[in-house]
């Protein structure tokens, strides 16, 4: 266990927290509260960080492994964990696992959502 890197992902993702709270607000009182705005944006732009951040770090950057856990699972982390699921999916892209590709998206996106109502309904009824 590296301490350093568990800082890393504790500072970046404070950051990024407070970001994603920030980005959140701000998009609720631009475009307002009926359609979750705030999350579309957020998911966008850290998807769009992330990409950044993984091309650099392949073709110009040679950051200590320290700064880009911090960049990566600290910040973009904190900010939006959509991005590593993009960066997951694309790496399966990449390599031309297009089933586990298919896999990983259908299955985490309904998974997921799954998960919540199954847990809202569970303490729905416990109530």
């Amino acid at each position: 266990m590296n301490v350093s890197f568990i800082l890393a992902v504790a500072v970046g993702g404070a950051l990024g927290s407070v970001a994603r709270y920030l980005v959140g607000i701000g998009a609720g009182k631009l475009f307002g509260t009926d359609f979750p705005w705030g999350t579309l944006i957020i998911n966008i732009t850290g998807s769009f960080l992330m990409g950044v951040l993984a091309g650099l770090f392949a073709t110009r950057w040679n950051l200590p492994q320290a700064a880009r856990i911090f960049l990566t699972v600290g910040i973009c982390g904190g900010y939006t964990t959509f991005s590593t699921f993009s960066l997951d999916s694309f790496y399966l892209i990449e390599r031309g696992e297009l089933v586990a590709t298919a896999a990983y998206m259908v299955g985490s996106v309904v998974l997921s959502v799954g998960a919540l109502i199954g847990a809202m309904h569970v303490v729905r009824t416990m109530a």
